[in-house]
């Protein structure tokens, strides 16, 4: 299949640091093309991939030192490229939400769009009763919920090249935090569940100018009370190993509807279960007792946490495996591009001199 990948720009592909929609589009690239197909990345040209690789802009935005930036139009720029292209591609696959949408009406059937956020926010609802013909694809099934009349072909849960993560059978007795530091990602009931089990907590965690005064306000005060806590702060795909293998577990102690929650599997690449409160895309995620244990309340939590050390950890690492490899998403993609373009009309389903009956879905997964 010609496939093209079009990514947010706000970060590099994958991320140098903090990032999940642009390390899950790496990923889901480099394993496309490992199947044998024919993938064009339309990304920034920091971006590191097995692809052909078309750059739309000379950096990722957010670590862009330029003191003023339009991320608006360095979006519709590379839109203009993508459209240029488009019938060079049998799917056309995007991660940038609803904005090419005005843009790709004519090619609606040959797009994808696989959402990444949080879809319960004002005005979303009424971008996909406007452009119902766009095919979506969730995240987590949670995800949906907001839209439950959207356009959803398939739910596709991310994936993560394994050897990117190296298995640790025997952790070093700390528990992690690794993520966001945010209202909703909830940092202060990390530090209370390990304050509880009196065990250190390392956190990795990015600060956004958004969250700033919640850091200083609320969760650096805690830090600093507490020599338990060490806050190390940002960490790349190079560390996140020994991070994540060295704890005992894993924390999500989050307050939101998250749609995925990519550290989870990050954790159990590395064999770490997971300790998650039931909240969006974790029941999903976590078996619980399996991987992981899944918690309405602190008290749980710190129970969870205190027993974590008794799970398998290779029992984890080989349910990563399965369930959440990047072959493995990659594999579930292959099997949504084959239902739309068997849906098109019967002329536009040649691949290789190869036409399928319109009544019989191209399996391209078999293909690769």
């Amino acid at each position: 299949m010609k496939i093209a990948q079009v990514t947010p720009l706000y970060e590099a592909v994958p991320p140098r640091l903090y990032g999940g929609t642009e390390r899950v589009v790496a990923h889901l690239t480099d394993a496309l093309v490992d199947l044998g197909h024919e993938v064009t990345l339309f990304a920034s040209a920091d971006a590191e991939t097995r692809a052909r690789l078309i750059p739309v802009r000379d950096q990722a935005i957010r670590l862009d030192p330029a003191p003023f930036k339009s991320d608006l139009a360095a979006h519709l720029a590379m839109l203009s490229e993508v459209l240029k292209r488009a019938e060079d591609f049998d799917v056309i696959h995007f991660h940038t939400d609803m904005i090419q949408f005005p843009m790709f009406e004519r090619y609606a059937d040959r797009t994808l769009t696989t959402l990444h956020g949080r879809l319960d926010m004002k005005d979303i609802g009424g971008v996909y009763e406007r452009w119902p013909q766009f095919g979506l694809v969730s995240i987590s099934d949670d995800q949906r919920r907001p839209l439950p009349f959207a356009n959803w072909k398939a739910t596709v849960h991310h994936g993560m090249p394994g050897e990117t993560y190296k298995f640790s059978p025997k952790p070093e007795g700390y528990l992690a935090f690794l993520g966001r530091i945010s209202p909703e990602k909830r940092p202060d009931r990390a530090i209370q569940i390990a304050a509880a089990l009196n065990k250190p907590l390392k956190m990795a965690a990015k600060v956004d100018a958004a969250d700033k005064v919640y850091w200083e306000t609320v969760i650096k005060p805690m830090v600093d009370a507490s020599p338990l806590v060490e806050f190390i702060g940002e960490i790349g795909d190079h560390q996140k190993s020994a991070f994540l293998g060295g704890a005992e577990a894993l924390l999500f102690p989050i307050d939101w509807p998250e749609p995925f929650g990519l550290v989870m599997i990050e954790a159990m690449a590395c064999g770490t279960p997971v300790v998650a409160f039931r909240c969006g895309s974790t029941p999903e995620v976590i078996e619980d007792g399996e991987t992981g244990y899944l918690v309405d309340t602190l008290e749980q939590a710190v129970a969870a946490a205190g027993r974590a050390h008794l799970l398998d950890r290779e029992a984890i690492r080989a349910r990563f495996d399965l369930r959440f490899s990047a072959t493995a998403m990659a594999r579930r993609y292959l099997d949504v591009y084959g239902d739309l373009s068997a849906q098109r009309p019967f002329a536009e389903q040649l691949i290789d001199g190869y036409a399928a009956p319109r009544h019989e879905p191209l399996s391209f997964a078999v293909l690769a």
